[in-house]
């Protein structure tokens, strides 16, 4: 990334579609399950062109987050779910709907990482995890973001399209969070002493 990318106004919009296409599977999930009432994740995987397993752990993840729920069945292998009753609303807007369980899914993976990142074949035994604090406006940070985002781009079919997968590729937690950092509080110097 160059100075010229992150100062150059980017023309792609921001918010909800980016958002969307960065919980693509969990997004087409509860959709799925809003529109057919209940399903499994084969019956996903079969209507959505993803993987079972894929479907299977989203699923899983969603109700772990109170989202969906298992739905009742007549015991067996089969494994439907369901919208939970009290779930966040479908209405609103998709950064709170995905916004608390991505971070989970985030932590909860970098945590698991960084207790087996031993048991990785050794050339995967490194991160590349960095972080950094800039001064910028907030339209500077939406172009930053947009930047990483078209850095991404050409790899993002790569979940969809196994064989377009070179030697050796592995999925790989892309995780960045944009934020203004809020200055300390007296009711924070309190909670310090």
């Amino acid at each position: 990334m160059t100075e010229d990318d992150v100062n150059t106004p980017d023309a792609q919009t921001t918010g909800a579609s980016e958002e969307l296409r960065e919980h693509e599977v969990r997004t087409a999930l509860l959709d799925l399950l809003a529109e057919v009432g209940t399903v499994t994740a084969t019956e996903a995987a079969t209507r959505l062109g993803y993987s079972s397993g894929l479907c299977s752990f989203h699923l899983r993840q969603l109700a772990r987050h109170g989202y969906i729920e298992e739905a009742p069945h007549g015991g067996g292998r089969a494994r439907p779910w369901r919208i939970r009753q009290h779930a966040p609303a479908a209405d609103s807007p998709t950064e709170e709907r995905f916004g608390d369980l991505a971070r989970g899914l985030e932590d909860e993976s970098w945590q698991r990482w960084l207790t087996q990142r031993e048991q990785a074949p050794s050339e995967w035994r490194h991160d590349e995890a960095f972080s950094a604090v800039a001064y910028l406006t907030p339209e500077e940070m939406s172009r930053v973001a947009n930047v990483i985002r078209r850095a991404l781009a050409s790899y993002q079919d790569r979940e969809q399209r196994p064989l377009a997968r070179p030697d050796g590729a592995r999925p790989v937690a892309l995780v960045t969070r944009l934020f203004p950092l809020l200055p300390h509080t007296e009711a924070d110097a309190d909670q310090d002493r």
